[in-house]
């Protein structure tokens, strides 16, 4: 692998909160920017561009707002109309406007999984314990 060096003039202010996570997690600031840096930037490509903004943005949340997107959750009213949707596309199937639903449905169901998967590896790398979300998942 190839690696570039680059300089970064960072403000005090965020260096001080870089370094601070670094030491909490016994590594160097280095590698700290680096795993930031990645996280922010993800490999991504198959994703839609608005899925990708969205996890990217993540990554720049403070703890608190990264564990509520963490503890978000697809409505069971949502759940269910999905899944109606889905029996009725198995038994009779579906009309065009049931179809293009059943579509922005499963989008949204995704794109809730995702977010709660990213945030709470997020909050891992910064060293919280989920294991309480990972428990109380909705079904």
């Amino acid at each position: 692998m190839t690696v570039q060096t680059v300089t970064l003039d960072l403000p005090s202010l965020l260096y001080d909160r870089v370094k601070r996570r670094a030491e909490k997690s016994h590594r160097s600031v280095e590698t700290e920017l680096l795993e930031a840096v990645a996280t922010a930037v993800p490999a991504t490509d198959e994703l839609p561009d608005d899925l990708t903004e969205a996890v990217a943005s993540l990554a720049l949340l403070d703890d608190a707002t990264l564990r509520r997107a963490a503890e978000s959750h697809f409505s069971q009213e949502q759940a269910a109309e999905l899944q109606v949707l889905h029996f009725k596309r198995q038994d009779v199937g579906l009309t065009e406007s049931e179809t293009q639903r059943a579509t922005e449905l499963t989008r949204q169901y995704e794109r809730t999984m995702l977010i709660r998967a990213q945030a709470m590896a997020l909050l891992v790398q910064r060293g919280h314990d989920v294991s309480d979300l990972v428990a109380n998942q909705p079904a």
